[in-house]
């Protein structure tokens, strides 16, 4: 894992709202205050989410722009992108592999954080299928489309220079290979996470649940007791 100290632009590919808060809140803190430039792109607006019926799903989509950007603030990221793709039904096409090239071509980040596309029958949550597929059609963007200048000749067209990225940094991955300390960053973590509102009917519930899973990440890579953590699996593509 390359050293915070020596990274100076994280892009972070999600697939829905709330799923960076969930997996990487404490991580996106950390970078942030040591004077990384992050960068959301956040694949679909959420739109199936929340349990209200009487809210219709423009409306929803509508929200949880809203409650990303706000919580993105929370942690200090002002850079938010969203792709529009429709929530539930995302596929690792090649025109969602053209769309997270072109941003990483326009933000040239060293590391691009994602979700794993792997299935964890662990933590059946943190393998949604859009889940999945975000996580492939990123890894495919950073090899090798967003380095290939023969990959998508119409960014190149546009003036987007092919960008190499140095590492992905996986959430939810089965394997994780590395842990972040997190703990000064707690409070902000779920500061963020209750901006999304509309999906957090048991709050308290929720709160108790993800810090147990941070104590437990941890515990499990052997940090001291009472730490929390955030785990990824890294991956080298240089």
């Amino acid at each position: 894992m390359l050293p915070i100290e020596r990274l100076e632009r994280v892009l972070v590919v999600e697939a829905h709202p709330d799923d960076v808060d969930f997996g990487a809140a404490g991580i996106v803190a950390k970078l942030v205050a040591n004077g990384v430039r992050v960068s959301y792109c956040i694949v679909t607006d959420g739109d199936a989410g929340g349990s209200d019926r009487s809210i219709s799903r423009a409306d929803m989509a509508t929200m949880r722009r809203a409650e990303q950007t706000a919580a993105a603030r929370v942690l200090g990221v002002n850079d938010v992108m969203f792709l529009g793709y429709p929530d539930g039904r995302l596929q690792a096409t090649l025109e969602l592999r053209r769309d997270i090239s072109r941003v990483i071509r326009q933000v040239r980040p060293q590391v691009v954080l994602s979700q794993s596309p792997e299935r964890n029958l662990d933590r059946i949550f943190a393998s949604h299928p859009d889940h999945l597929a975000a996580g492939e059609a990123a890894l495919s963007a950073v090899y090798p489309d967003s380095r290939n200048p023969f990959a998508f000749p119409e960014l190149l067209e546009a003036g987007l220079e092919p960008w190499t990225v140095d590492e992905v940094w996986l959430q939810g991955h089965v394997a994780p290979t590395d842990a972040i300390d997190v703990t000064d960053y707690v409070d902000l973590k779920f500061e963020a996470l209750l901006c999304h509102d509309s999906q957090h009917p048991e709050p308290d519930s929720m709160r108790h649940r993800v810090a147990e899973w941070m104590l437990g990440t941890a515990k499990a890579f052997g940090l001291a007791e009472g730490r929390s953590a955030e785990a990824v699996r890294v991956v080298q593509t240089g």
